[in-house]
């Protein structure tokens, strides 16, 4: 066994991560995508997988997602939750801002997504699935005083 590789435990529960970002536009709206696989609008980003970190599982969520190479930066939220019986931590992470031809040149996966928006944040909670729309004002919050969110099922724990 590789020094450091994670292994399955019976000892230990499972958990999953996700990730998403906070993209804006040059007007400061956000990036909301709706999937097809189920109801409701959501940050860019998904499940982090097996052996990857949140941010790395970032990224490669936006790319298969919108087809962009994102430069993800600063941790914005991370949100423990556990609804659904699964037990889960979502990070979300700055995005930055995308320039006129990078919005250009978004590329849905068809089989995940069936449009984008930049919306405002009011708009923006008003269409995204509860824990994004909790997650979301606590990102754009965080962007704005530099200091990041832990919340526990989508409330400010700290």
């Amino acid at each position: 066994m590789t020094p450091g590789a994670p292994t399955e435990d019976p000892r230990f529960p499972p958990k999953y991560a996700s990730a998403a970002a906070i993209i804006r536009d040059a007007d400061g709206r956000i990036l909301i995508v709706n999937p097809t696989y189920k109801d409701g609008w959501e940050l860019p980003g998904g499940i982090v997988e097996a052996n990857e970190s949140p941010r790395d599982g970032c990224a490669r969520e936006l790319r298969e997602e919108i087809g962009l190479d994102v430069s993800i930066g600063p941790m914005l939220v991370v949100d423990y939750s556990d609804r659904a019986r699964m037990e889960g931590l979502h990070f979300v992470f700055d995005g930055g801002r995308l320039s006129e031809a990078e919005i250009a040149a978004i590329t849905l996966a068809e089989d995940e997504l069936s449009e984008f928006a930049f919306v405002a944040l009011a708009e923006a909670t008003t269409r995204l699935v509860l824990g994004s729309s909790l997650r979301a004002p606590q990102a754009v919050a965080a962007l704005e005083d530099g200091r990041a969110r832990y919340l526990e099922r989508g409330e400010l724990r700290g």
